[in-house]
């Protein structure tokens, strides 16, 4: 089981690296949904192709640490990487997930909009689950 939970965490941020480097080389995919709106629409943030990268990045060395820390990849990590690394993802995703209490996360005001429905739906609840994943890896 936990070999299935590291690969299920490890696929799971490196399927969402994917999609951040698509939107780096200029696909459209998902883009506008992903960005947190207004009740008028207004887009909360303008995120850009670094700022894509950086997260990408982030993405990609969330999911190897994974495969790093439950055997599937042999790769020198130091102790208190290997030790505290998925404490802090986890603490990542879990705030994520609980949000700014204004546009993001299960506590957001707007509730009508693209972004605030499917972050209900989906993407709050997947932080969640990664954030619990991750943790229980960890521990």
């Amino acid at each position: 089981m936990r070999t299935t939970l590291i690969i299920i965490e490890s696929l799971t941020f490196l399927a969402l690296a994917g999609i951040h480097f698509h939107w780096v080389f200029g696909g459209k995919f998902g883009f506008d949904a992903a960005v947190p709106t207004n009740d008028e629409g207004k887009k909360m943030l303008n995120p850009g192709k670094k700022d894509s990268v950086i997260v990408g990045l982030g993405l990609l060395m969330f999911g190897l640490f994974f495969l790093v820390k439950g055997g599937l990849i042999d790769l020198y990590l130091p102790a208190w990487i290997n030790h505290y690394g998925g404490f802090v993802i986890s603490a990542i995703f879990f705030l994520r997930a609980m949000g700014d209490f204004n546009y993001v996360g299960f506590f957001k005001k707007p509730r009508a909009t693209t972004f605030s429905k499917l972050d209900s739906q989906f993407f709050s609840p997947l932080c969640l689950l990664l954030a619990l994943i991750g943790l229980f890896l960890s521990i």
